[in-house]
């Protein structure tokens, strides 16, 4: 509804500005009057709303309302109404070119990505000029774009990649420690007695999860409810899945996992990129 408001309030100062189209109010009916007074009611509300969700400079009023008018009154004019449209896109891709940027650049500002050549690429994509196809570019662009993040965060988290590779080449030679070709490590707390599970399995265990400096960042161990992993779309971590396919029913494990098996580069809010995870770990079916 507010919304809605917001448009209404777009119309009524279209109608009554003197710029541009020249755009008079004509108020010869109450209905006219109902219409000139929500707009001129609205006004503040617009204003508002151009300068704090628009980000529109209210130095350049005169341009809004110019923008509005064609909006408005050029409905009918494919020609015009394609251009306004493409007006529209073109704010989303600044915002895209930012998002991407922010992705690639981490937290350097002095770097920015080329504006330009997305808008070359969206051009040739529209206009069929692209000596690919949508899906192989969009194929190349993750390949591409996951070292560059990788990279960006190495900057920022090198030290926590160091610190992990650290731990995991001291925890190895502790007692007890069984290290898998993967690189991950497992103690074996309680040997279970029960059955190896299959790949179709769905095992259910209780956890407890940490940083390498003991900080808890999940835990299951005071719920009632086991947590539930499906062996055949596990959705859980690589780490994860390569240990219970080993755990025999009634295991209680630690398990010590590498970044790379983990998160890697993603930052998971406590959990930051390159984070070596451990987990104690019971198998309780």
């Amino acid at each position: 509804m507010k919304k809605l408001m917001f448009l209404a309030a777009a119309v009524a100062a279209m109608m009554v500005t003197s710029c541009q189209k020249n755009v008079q109010a004509d108020l010869k009916e109450d209905v006219d009057s109902l219409t000139y007074e929500l707009g001129v009611g609205q006004a503040d509300g617009l204003k508002q709303y151009m300068t704090m969700q628009l980000g529109v400079d209210s130095t350049q009023i005169d341009e809004f309302i110019r923008g509005m008018q064609e909006g408005a009154l050029n409905d009918a004019d494919a020609k015009q109404n394609a251009y306004l449209k493409g007006l529209e896109v073109g704010k989303q891709v600044q915002q895209m070119i930012k998002g991407l940027t922010q992705e690639v650049y981490g937290a350097d500002s002095t770097k920015t990505l080329n504006v330009n050549n997305l808008l070359a690429g969206l051009t040739d994509g529209l206009k069929g000029n692209a000596k690919m196809t949508s899906e192989e570019a969009l194929k190349s662009f993750e390949s591409r774009l996951q070292p560059l993040k990788e990279k960006s965060m190495l900057e920022q988290y090198g030290d926590n990649k160091k610190a992990g590779e650290d731990y995991l080449a001291k925890n190895a030679k502790a007692e007890g420690v069984t290290v898998l070709p993967s690189g991950v490590q497992y103690k074996v707390l309680t040997e279970g007695k029960g059955a190896m599970p299959t790949d179709s399995t769905q095992v259910e265990v209780k956890y407890e999860g940490k940083l390498i400096d003991g900080t808890v960042f999940d835990s299951n161990m005071d719920r009632e409810q086991p947590f539930v992993v499906d062996l055949k779309t596990p959705r859980v971590i690589e780490g994860w899945v390569e240990v219970l396919k080993l755990m025999p029913a009634g295991s209680k494990w630690e398990v010590t996992i590498p970044q790379e098996k983990a998160y890697g580069a993603q930052n998971m809010g406590q959990i930051k990129p390159f984070s070596t995870l451990i987990f104690t770990i019971e198998r309780t079916k």
